[in-house]
């Protein structure tokens, strides 16, 4: 078998790799989500019992008629939006309790008893298509969405009348109640549209008003009798959705038939200053009472406001507002609140520096750690993210306890404190249940770890094992700016009696992905590409994250100019360094940003650069959307000079190095028109070059056949425009 076969069929060694762990209060408990094997695409949920270590499937869709091919479109595009290639129970959610969880199978709604063993799930008579099912805390209630509209259906009714019932229905053709809109969902991270407040008897939805949206269409010619696809795409400098907030009381199902459906209390702020919406749930308030909890950011992101709001009248209190001149970044696992109600937040102090973990204003932990993000709040204690200020590829986590006053760095069981490699995790009660990456092994390894004693229990990761040699790879920081970087070499290669090898830079170079990580699985493909007589260089330049705010910020209102450069200052370095490299054969290659990097490479500096693959390039920044352009570039009016620095369009004619071109037709998130626009830009000019559509294939390939043929066709091209025998 070969490696882009078992690569494509594991859907990069992630089917078998344990995810999605939710844990019991007592912490005896734990849930997640796995395949049977390696190459099984139907995700089950499992249940391990941390007491003795057992392991057993709760819910096996096989066993429920499930059919991944008749997804609600909704759900289509909330997997899109998290890249979700799996099939079967893709996501869940419990009740506070962990006796009850609730999932979703071809758009019909499952619940299961997790303290039955022999027990098995039961299907609910919801309103189908089922999208996005989240089980009430007290576990006798689920809401979801169902055809734009946010209903509540009872679990606890036997055989007889499960109520399910409208609580919010659209009332105009492009209004949804309970969904993420798209630039929530692909640049925010807020995936969700509803919410369940701590007592279960009210609901926090948003409504979506797509309407003034400007509406693009998706199209595949491969099949000329399927209607576009209509997609609502807000673009740089145009009109994003409309989003409000809304608390609704559930109540019964009795009062709901007696009275109708219940009556919304509108949560109002200025939405003109602040219309973007990245956080929204419940907390505590003071008294003990459930209240409101959401962030407001201004459409120039350098305003993120919190606030807080009262369920019963809607009337909202600032909390705390977080500035910037350049951008203010949106931290994963914030805001938040301890038992005894004070604020988590991710903060840069005096509004400069680092970035700082805070409970009310008291910073946590040390101060030369990056970090990435609150990982959890259990009680009075906060597990965060970060990495050390000298190992930008490490990942760790931090436990601040804030009744001792103590942070201590996590230790992995067998290895220790301050692991190398990539750490993450869950927390709740005294149960830790971390995930360990590192270049020593390979693949993932899971541990259950019962802080109150000394039980340590293994979850297996049923993950193949890549047909590769081990990643044999240089880590280093390049130039004067120490750019974190890695070099891999093929593992014949043997210095001295071999000749230099052809260069393959494969950066992403952008925002919010870092490639330079000290992990065995983040370099199989590089080293896959070695393996066919290439030294394959990644850096990680300006723009990425892993190495402080301002070397994030330095891509504002610039996306081209400094990403280059560090690209040619890491081969620069790399060639002084490592003899074994031939700088007369360099490609680039890159997908999404990495794939506008390598146009860009090749229009710019082609004596540097002698060929490309881009793929799914973002050309032109105009046509990408509002919350992630304008961050960097401003918008087309107000900054026009950003979007000429930095688009590519105008720069067709100097094309004068071999590119291929590689882009899905049905891609929504970098549309197929940034590859056609470019195509037709150098036909103009009559500048030769290679187009590869992708029919039915969205912004990254997930059919296996199509995933392994396109690797095979990259390193053909490759190899014949840099002569690589």
């Amino acid at each position: 078998m070969s490696f882009p076969h078992q690569q494509a069929r594991t859907q990069r060694f992630t089917l078998g790799v344990p995810r999605t762990f939710q844990i019991s209060p007592d912490g005896t408990r734990v849930t997640f989500l796995r395949g049977r094997d390696g190459l099984d695409k139907a995700t089950c949920l499992w249940l391990h019992d941390t007491t003795n270590g057992d392991t057993e499937v709760i819910a096996d869709p096989r066993a429920l008629g499930a059919d991944d091919e008749n997804l609600p479109p909704e759900e289509r595009a909330r997997r899109e939006r998290l890249r979700e290639h799996g099939g079967g129970i893709v996501s869940y959610t419990v009740d506070s309790a962990l006796n009850r969880a609730v999932f979703a199978l071809s758009g019909r709604l499952f619940h299961v008893d997790l303290t039955d063993r022999s027990g098995r799930p039961r299907e609910l008579p919801a309103t189908g298509p089922v999208v996005d099912p989240r089980i009430s805390p007290s576990g006798d209630r689920v809401a979801y969405v169902s055809g734009g509209a946010l209903r509540v259906i009872d679990i606890s009714a036997g055989e007889g009348d499960h109520g399910d019932r409208v609580i919010a229905a659209p009332d105009g053709e492009h209004i949804t109640w309970g969904l993420a809109d798209f630039v929530a969902a692909e640049e925010m991270n807020r995936l969700r549209g509803f919410w369940w407040s701590p007592d279960g008897a009210s609901l926090l939805a948003t409504r979506v008003d797509e309407s003034a949206v400007v509406r693009w269409y998706v199209d595949d010619p491969a099949d000329p009798a399927s209607e576009p696809t209509a997609l609502r795409y807000p673009a740089a400098g145009t009109e994003n959705p409309d989003v409000r907030l809304a608390v609704f009381e559930v109540g019964s199902a009795s009062d709901h038939r007696a009275h109708g459906g219940p009556t919304p209390v509108w949560v109002e702020w200025d939405r003109t200053a602040l219309p973007y919406v990245p956080t929204a749930g419940w907390t505590h308030g003071p008294d003990g009472t459930p209240t409101v909890l959401f962030t407001g950011q201004s459409r120039d992101q350098k305003t993120l406001t919190l606030f807080d709001a009262d369920p019963a009248t809607g009337r909202v209190s600032k909390v705390r507002t977080e500035s910037d001149d350049v951008w203010v970044e949106l931290m994963p696992g914030v805001p938040d609140r301890t038992a005894s109600g004070a604020l988590v937040w991710i903060g840069r102090e005096d509004g400069a520096g680092g970035r700082r973990v805070y409970v009310d204003e008291e910073p946590l932990g040390p101060a030369d750690v990056y970090v990435r993000g609150v990982v959890d709040v259990d009680g009075d204690r906060v597990l965060y993210s970060g990495s050390p200020a000298d190992r930008p590829g490490d990942v760790s986590l931090w436990l601040a306890d804030l009744k001792s006053g103590l942070t201590t760095q996590v230790e992995v069981p067998d290895v220790g404190p301050s692991p190398e490699g990539m750490l993450s995790g869950r927390l709740r009660g005294d149960t830790l249940v971390l995930q360990h990456r590192s270049m020593a092994f390979t693949g993932v390894r899971t541990f259950v770890v019962r802080r109150s004693g000394t039980k340590t229990h293994r979850i297996d990761s049923f993950a193949e094992t890549p047909v590769l040699p081990d990643p044999r790879v240089e880590f280093w920081r390049a130039g004067e700016r120490r750019i974190p970087s890695a070099l891999v070499l093929p593992s014949w290669y043997r210095k001295g009696q071999s000749a230099p090898l052809p260069v393959l830079m494969a950066p992403y170079g952008g925002p919010h992905a870092q490639r330079v990580l000290h992990a065995h699985g983040a370099f199989l493909g590089a080293q896959w590409f070695a393996e066919q007589g290439f030294a394959v260089l990644i850096a990680d330049g300006r723009g990425t994250p892993g190495i402080g705010v301002d070397w994030e910020q330095a891509v504002h209102h610039d996306l081209a100019g400094p990403v280059l450069e560090d690209q040619v200052t890491a081969l620069e370095d790399a060639a002084r360094r490592f003899d074994c490299l031939d700088t007369s054969r360099v490609g680039v290659q890159g997908w999404s940003f990495g794939g506008y990097l390598a146009t860009l490479a090749v229009l710019r500096r082609p004596d540097v650069f002698h060929a490309a693959v881009a793929g799914a390039p973002v050309i032109d920044w105009k046509l990408y959307d509002t919350h992630y352009t304008e961050r960097y570039l401003g918008t087309p009016h107000t900054q026009p000079e950003a979007y000429s620095r930095s688009s590519l369009l105008a720069e067709a004619t100097e094309l004068k190095r071999p590119v291929m071109f590689v882009h899905g037709l049905s891609d929504d998130n970098v549309l197929f028109a940034h590859t056609q626009r470019m195509s037709s830009a150098l036909l103009a000019a009559g500048r030769r070059h290679t187009v590869l559509p992708l029919s039915g294939v969205t912004h990254s390939p997930s059919d296996p056949t199509v995933a392994e043929n396109l690797l095979l066709l990259q390193v053909g091209f490759l190899k014949e425009h840099l002569s690589v025998d």
